[in-house]
Order: structure tokens, then C-alpha cells, then sequence
């Protein structure tokens, strides 16, 4: 008999019993399979990074990729503590990490708000580590930022969409929102998978309630205490 797996009893590992993962990064494509942009840094100067985590990442990558502006996606994993996991080890949730997705964007033609639409609208973000029937703390839902201004316009768009549910009956957000750390490449054949797949598995979709975006959210402040100075990446490299 099979034996589901209780999500209220899931916890992300302490980094000393993750597993110890490799030096070596995986090999990918060099450029992107739908945009032929590059998929690893370094990024021009003029655009920014910005990592989410929505569940399986086949389809989170997707809708990024289709969004004007982006200037190119990735699969991969993010959150945990293993160095260069494969995607099996990932499927412990031993490494710690959640399936992620890099948006390299313009942010000249491109405004957080629209990203964060994507987002919010097209997963489940009360749904405690899982999305439907993909259950597992790699599959928790994260908002991984690279600059003061992400940071304050994530926790911003979070409230916003917050009342948005809370007025529509559903529950609490449980989305993790926090300075990016690492971001590992997932396995080649990851990348851009729905598009060398059209008919692949994907369990994204507008989840009924809609995000109204605000072109008023600050701009958030350097010195903001609630933004931890951890080791995200906003030069660019990955």
C-alpha cells in the first residue's frame, strides 16, 4: 500500500543532515531552447534576478519565459543547503532545497508587480510544502530576493494578495520570502521542459483568485533591517 505523506509533519533539514551533494555544477545548454538567451550568468548590467519556487518547476518556468521583458529562465534548485543536487537527491528532501526557477529580467520593460502576478495567480500559496498532489518540502512555495526592492515589494505583494484570499474565503499564504542564496542548476534535460514537451505534466494554473497589481509599491530601503543581508546574488553571476 502506498502511504501518503502529511505535509503538516514536513520539515526543512537542518544543513547538518542534508546531503553533501559535489563541487562540479551541472551541465547545461548554453542557451536558452525557447529565447537562445544565455542560461548562466554572467547577465547584462541592466537587468536583475529574481528567483520562485511554485512547485513543480516545469511548469514555473513556463509562464516566465512567455512574460515580455524576461530576458531568460532556468530550472534549478534553491533554499537548502546541498551543493549541485541532483534532481533524485532533491526528491529526498534530504538537500533542503526547493524546485526553483531563475528570472533574469529587464526591469525597464518588466515591473515586479507583473512578476509577482505570475506567481501568486498560478500556484497554491496556502498550501503547506506541496502544490496538489506534489508533496514534499521541494515543492514549498518561495520568493528567493536579490535586492532591497524585491525584498519590500514581495512582503508588499504577499499582504496585498493575502486580503485578496482572506476576502475569498481561503486560507493563510505560507510562501517563504527571503534573501537568495545559491541557486543550482537542474539536469539539462529540466530546462525549458515544456517546451521540448508540449504534452509534459503540468499542475499550474490560475488558482481563482485574482492579484490586483499596484504600480504604487515602493522601492524598498538598503538599509531595511527586515532585508537579511544574506549571500543573494545581485551582481549578476550564479
Amino acid at each position: 500500500m502506498f502511504r501518503r505523506l502529511d505535509p503538516s509533519k514536513l520539515t526543512v533539514p537542518a544543513p547538518e543532515d542534508t546531503l553533501p551533494g559535489r563541487s562540479e555544477p551541472m551541465p547545461v545548454s548554453a542557451r536558452h531552447y525557447v529565447l537562445g538567451t544565455p542560461l548562466i550568468g554572467p547577465f547584462p548590467d541592466a537587468t536583475e534576478i529574481l528567483y520562485v519556487a511554485m512547485g513543480c518547476f516545469w511548469g514555473a518556468e513556463r509562464f516566465y519565459w512567455q512574460q515580455s521583458g524576461v530576458y531568460t529562465t532556468a530550472a534549478g534548485y534553491s533554499g537548502g543547503t546541498t551543493p549541485n543536487p541532483t534532481y533524485e537527491e532533491t526528491c529526498t528532501g534530504m538537500t533542503g532545497h526547493t524546485e526553483a526557477v531563475i528570472v533574469v529580467y529587464h526591469p525597464e520593460q518588466v515591473d515586479l508587480d507583473t512578476l509577482f502576478k505570475i506567481f501568486w495567480e498560478n500556484h497554491d500559496p496556502t498550501q503547506y510544502m506541496g502544490q496538489g498532489n506534489d508533496i514534499g518540502t521541494q515543492y514549498r512555495s518561495a520568493i528567493y530576493t536579490t535586492t532591497p526592492e524585491q525584498h519590500a515589494a514581495a512582503l508588499e505583494s504577499r499582504d496585498r494578495y493575502q486580503r485578496a484570499l482572506t476576502d475569498a474565503g481561503y486560507g493563510t499564504i505560507t510562501t517563504e520570502i527571503g534573501a537568495a542564496g545559491h541557486f543550482y542548476y537542474a539536469e539539462d534535460y529540466h530546462q525549458q521542459y515544456l517546451a521540448k514537451n508540449p504534452a509534459g505534466y503540468c499542475n499550474h494554473g490560475f488558482c481563482q483568485v485574482a492579484f490586483d497589481r499596484d504600480t504604487t509599491i515602493g522601492s524598498g530601503d538598503a538599509n531595511d533591517p527586515d532585508y537579511a543581508a544574506g549571500p543573494h546574488r545581485a551582481d549578476k553571476t550564479v
